[in-house]
């Protein structure tokens, strides 16, 4: 038996990556699922090929004893009071993105994780892509300088044609473009170039193809950053594009540039700053949660159970400065003026 067992809590399209990602690492093994529908043991123990409790009533999957963790893959309305409760029953928790559609549920969630001492994993796995974790590197060892100028922008055509199309279109599943599926673009953003914004100004639109018509609120949107050190940066969320899939990474410094797999360096000798070098890992190219990075997440989640270590890069702190900065930008647009994010914060950013 590994180290820790797993229940997950809803059974679609992400709990399927989820379970996979889990069971495929050195430490974790999923043991349960909580559904709203009635689900066959032993169909799933031998999808999954291990054995799997079914429950209909996730609080009754939380109060069991021989379960270590919690993973949330439900709908997103669902997901502050499903976080609350784990954590409330003092399980470990990975929660699919987001954690709460709303500020004041947000801090209820932030508030419900520390105090129960908990550690938390929130899905923001692109930062474990290879791709990010290289341009991490390149940041962090100085190879493009200080950062003054950044755009990450997700474009991703969720139509009739894609999975979860019905929920996603929904204000009240959906909320916004960023916060939809746009987050993963504002949550690198903040990654590269820092998470102390100190203002956001968004503006929205929505495309004509009928494809897009029963969206309930904008399906494009862009915000600029500004920082108060004088940088500042643009995000983009456009989920009613018909394209493939794009997540576009430019990033400017002082000494060099990044864009998607190109870079330049003043400081590697020999570079020509006419012509871009090229980077050799795989771009972030797919929106199917199969493609995503889970495992590398969750195998440095398991690992960091193990050692008593806090959760790296997708823990609590960072997945709330995310959220509160998208915060800011919806706002923004809703109320069509820029906003400060002290006033998301409560202080000074």
């Amino acid at each position: 038996m590994k180290q820790f067992r797993v229940g997950v809590v809803g059974y679609g399209w992400a709990a399927n990556a989820h379970i996979a990602a889990i069971n495929a690492g050195p430490r974790g093994q999923v043991t349960k699922v909580a559904s709203a529908r009635q689900l066959s043991a032993d169909e799933l123990s031998a999808r999954h090929g291990c054995p799997i409790q079914t429950y209909t009533d996730y609080a009754a999957m939380f109060a069991a004893p021989d379960l270590d963790v919690v993973a949330i893959t439900s709908y997103h309305r669902l997901h502050k009071d499903q976080i609350i409760a784990a954590a409330r029953a003092g399980k470990h928790i990975i929660a699919e993105k987001p954690l709460a559609l709303q500020l004041s549920d947000l801090r209820e969630v932030e508030q419900a994780v520390r105090a129960a001492g908990v550690t938390l994993c929130v899905c923001f796995e692109t930062r474990f892509a290879a791709q990010f974790r290289a341009v991490k590197a390149l940041i962090d060892r100085g190879l493009l300088g200080r950062l003054h100028y950044g755009e990450v922008d997700y474009f991703h055509g969720i139509g009739p044609w894609y999975a979860g199309f019905a929920w996603y279109r929904t204000a009240r599943e959906g909320v916004s473009p960023l916060m939809l599926a746009g987050c993963h673009a504002m949550d690198i953003f903040l990654m590269c170039l820092g998470g102390d914004v100190d203002e956001v100004f968004s503006y929205s639109t929505r495309s004509a193809n009928p494809a897009f018509a029963s969206y309930e609120y904008p399906s494009t949107s862009v915000t600029v950053l500004r920082y108060a050190d004088g940088r500042v940066g643009k995000v983009a969320a456009v989920v009613d594009c018909l394209q493939p899939y794009y997540f576009h990474t430019h990033l400017i410094g002082s000494e060099g540039t990044l864009l998607d797999d190109k870079f330049h360096s003043n400081l590697i000798d020999g570079l020509n700053r006419g012509r871009w070098s090229t980077l050799s890992y795989s771009l972030v190219d797919s929106g199917d949660v199969k493609d995503h990075p889970y495992q590398q997440e969750f195998d440095q989640f398991f690992e960091c159970l193990a050692t008593g270590q806090n959760m790296p890069l997708t823990g609590l702190a960072e997945a709330v400065r995310t959220h509160e900065v998208i915060f800011a930008a919806d706002r923004s647009w809703q109320e069509h003026r820029p906003v400060k994010l002290e006033e998301i914060i409560g202080r000074p950013a």
